[in-house]
């Protein structure tokens, strides 16, 4: 037998080996024309389906030449741009609308929406003590395992879990687009209660109000917020709704459908994906890198300063060490992200209601700064502009909402657009999906054990 001291041992052993023997040549990916990362040289996705959608437009081709262009979103068909200027013209909540949108493929009309939302109402409730039997136990905090946990669990609750026909796919996704703030929020509290000693609250939903009212409503003490503080959350959740087949998270959805698995499954899988720094939690690293900034740069004001701290960020001698300014960039878009364009007019709003302009100012000056910097330090094959991960965790700090929470926000955004892509991939694909890979082993003749 041996103890956790030789067990220790014998991992980082392995691990040496793992990785000194698993290391690809690079140039062996160039060999066999591999696109790694399912992208070519100039950052382009490889074709891997079809969908209605969304659409994501970077560049525009002119007398057959692809020249780039301002970042273009469009969910259904219908530009980002035009939906929120519809929300915000009438002055009322978008993310139900938006979200029967990407679910039915139609804006819906006054009848429609209503019925709409009344049913995401009646749906946001949990099972007979599901909070105290499971989201209480074993709080962490780390939210996103915890809601894929309460995912997973829900399924034990189903007497319809595994039965994968359209109308029931549909009646889950409902139930999970409506239940999602509950279980990220609960989970929250347990863990601040539990793990930190504070308070816990555990408020009921709204069936009358908004997504975004209740995620508010939820997880403040009082219950209370400002319309503004309620938009902006809502635009935030329309914003993160839908981004195209390709992002990680909704190909995971298209890879994990294609097996036929239940859907709490699917949400789950999508769940780890999204959790990952290098996409939904990306937003919580621009946060921790701004608190290190404002440490380092005696005078924000001071752009030469700015300016040098971001190098320091890019040759690896600042926050986290890793060459990179997050929330700079995107894998898509290259001249601007549309999310972030539209963000920023609101930011600027809420900013000026909580008293934190001069915040706004830091950010913005870096977002004019960083795009010069990574062009005189980078190599790079396309431009670089903010992304809506740059202001959204700025959003979320004003609105009080904890760190821990960031992603999990996403989540109840995203899990509309899973679901629309979920339910495409079932109707329309039926193969598995089933990409390969080009073995670059050497082949061994085998030695029995005695003479190894």
């Amino acid at each position: 037998m041996i103890d956790q001291k030789e067990f220790e041992k014998n991992v980082q052993e392995w691990s040496d080996i793992c990785l000194n023997d698993e290391r690809i040549d690079l140039e062996s990916y160039d060999k066999f024309d591999v696109k790694r990362g399912l992208r070519d040289r100039n950052g382009n996705g490889v074709v891997a389906g079809l969908t209605k959608v969304s659409k994501i437009l970077s560049s525009k081709t002119i007398d057959g030449e692809k020249v780039p262009c301002e970042g273009e979103l469009y969910y259904r068909g219908y530009n980002i741009y035009d939906l929120v200027n519809g929300v915000v013209k009438d002055e009322r909540y978008g993310f139900e609308e938006i979200a029967y949108l990407l679910l039915f493929g139609e804006l819906p009309d006054k009848n429609q929406l209503d019925r709409f939302a009344q049913t995401l109402g009646y749906s946001r409730t949990l099972p007979t003590n599901f909070v105290r039997d499971v989201v209480m136990k074993a709080p962490s905090h780390d939210m996103m395992s915890t809601l894929a946990r309460s995912i997973l669990t829900l399924s034990a609750y189903d007497e319809k879990a595994g039965d994968i026909s359209v109308p029931n796919v549909l009646r889950q996704s409902l139930m999970l687009i409506s239940v999602m703030p509950m279980l990220a929020v609960y989970g929250y509290h347990a863990f601040n209660h539990y793990e930190r000693g504070g308070s816990m609250y555990i408020h009921r939903p709204d069936e009358k109000l908004s997504t975004a009212e209740n995620i508010l409503r939820l997880l403040r003490p009082d219950m209370k917020y400002s319309k503004v503080e309620a938009h902006v959350l809502d635009l935030a959740l329309i914003l993160h709704m839908e981004h195209g087949g390709g992002n990680n998270s909704t190909f995971t959805t298209h890879v994990v459908t294609s097996s036929g698995t239940d859907t709490y499954s699917v949400v789950a899988a999508a769940l780890a994906s999204l959790k990952g720094p290098k996409h939904g939690g990306a937003n919580i690293k621009v946060v921790e890198m701004m608190e290190d900034l404002r440490k380092e740069v005696h005078d924000w004001k001071d752009e030469e300063e700015i300016e040098e701290y971001l190098r320091k960020l890019l040759h690896k001698e600042a926050y986290d060490r890793k060459g990179l300014i997050y929330g700079m960039g995107h894998a898509v878009y290259s001249k601007s992200d549309p999310r972030a364009e539209i963000f920023k007019g609101f930011v600027k709003q809420l900013s000026e209601e909580k008293g934190r302009m001069e915040d706004f100012n830091l950010y913005s000056a870096i977002e004019r700064l960083a795009p010069k910097v990574i062009g005189e330090e980078r190599r790079i094959y396309k431009g670089v502009s903010a992304n809506v991960d740059f202001y959204s965790g700025f959003v979320y700090s004003m609105l009080d909402i904890p760190n821990e929470l960031f992603t999990p926000i996403f989540a109840i955004a995203r899990i509309v657009g899973w679901s629309a892509h979920r339910i495409e991939e079932l109707i329309n694909m039926d193969k598995i999906i089933r990409p390969a890979y080009v073995s670059v082993m050497q082949e061994e003749e085998y030695n029995p054990l005695d003479l190894r």
